[in-house]
């Protein structure tokens, strides 16, 4: 193996161990201490479940988009409606850390925190549109790179929804 293959497999082994620890810890959050209120903040809920099944999904249909591109396949209609769903998923993900922007817990970076929750809500549909009006193989290239990223955003969005500002 190259040194240039090996240089390019690392990262993407690493990436994907540290996806399957997250996955492997659903319970990141710590429960209400005595003397916090008894709801347990929303930005906390942007670390749990749900960005583990946006990521999941992304990372899946990521596998499927690619494998349709190396095939020299369009993306069918089917490919679009999953991109779609996977569109409302974030965009439910990014809507659980706007409510938890207004509970009292907020990043310490609230602007770099607001910037990725926009790119993670638009990233989809802009996929989506740019793969319709690529109706070749490349289309699916779109929609495969498009859910490689979005695993990456979700990440990052833990990432700074955990280190909260007091």
């Amino acid at each position: 193996m190259s040194s240039a293959t090996t240089a390019a497999v690392i990262p993407a082994t690493a990436y994907m161990t540290n996806i399957a620890v997250r996955i492997a810890r659903l319970d990141r959050c710590p429960g209400p201490q005595p003397e916090q209120s008894e709801i347990l903040s929303t930005l906390c809920r942007v670390n749990g479940p749900l960005s583990v099944a946006a990521i999941v999904a992304a990372l899946v249909l990521a596998a499927w988009f690619l494998l349709r591109a190396a095939l020299n396949r369009a993306p069918s209609r089917a490919d679009l409606i999953a991109i779609a769903v996977l569109s409302a998923l974030m965009a439910v993900l990014v809507l659980v850390a706007v409510v938890g922007l207004f509970d009292g817990s907020r990043p310490a970076d609230t602007a770099t925190f607001a910037g990725y929750l926009m790119t993670t809500v638009a990233f989809g549909p802009v996929a989506l549109y740019l793969a319709r009006m690529e109706p070749t193989r490349w289309g699916n290239l779109i929609l495969g790179v498009a859910c490689l990223v979005l695993p990456v955003l979700v990440l990052r969005l833990e990432q700074i929804a955990s280190v909260t500002g007091g």
